[in-house]
């Protein structure tokens, strides 16, 4: 799997836990009303943060309040079908870091997904 492929949506849902652990990117699944279920390695090791802390919390309210914005939180709250990509400055803990999102959302899937590649 690679941040740019066309069907990643389809592949994260299918993809086995262990395996969302071994990608190059950052990969945070939400419910519909916004709990962390999917929470990767390369994440967690990233914003230093562990899955304990994150998991079963609101992602942008509690986890990630940098992006609970028009952006991003309410773009995957009001948007029944989105891929996009985006260049982001996360500024938590004060470390300004650019990245790109990909925000992914679609009917039919239970989870949508924030996708973080760091440069």
């Amino acid at each position: 799997m690679k941040f740019d492929d066309a069907a990643l949506l389809e592949a994260l849902d299918a993809a086995p836990a262990g395996m969302l652990d071994t990608l190059p990117f950052g990969v945070i699944g939400l419910d519909g009303s916004g709990m962390v279920e999917v929470y990767n390695v390369y994440e967690a090791t990233a914003a230093r943060l562990t899955r304990d802390r994150v998991l079963g919390r609101h992602f942008f309210l509690d986890v990630a309040p940098c992006m609970n914005n028009s952006m991003v939180a309410e773009r995957l709250e009001r948007e029944e079908a989105l891929d996009s990509m985006l260049p982001y400055v996360l500024t938590f803990r004060m470390r300004v870091t650019p990245v790109r999102l990909r925000l992914l959302r679609a009917p039919g899937h239970r989870r949508r997904y924030v996708l973080v590649e760091r440069s």
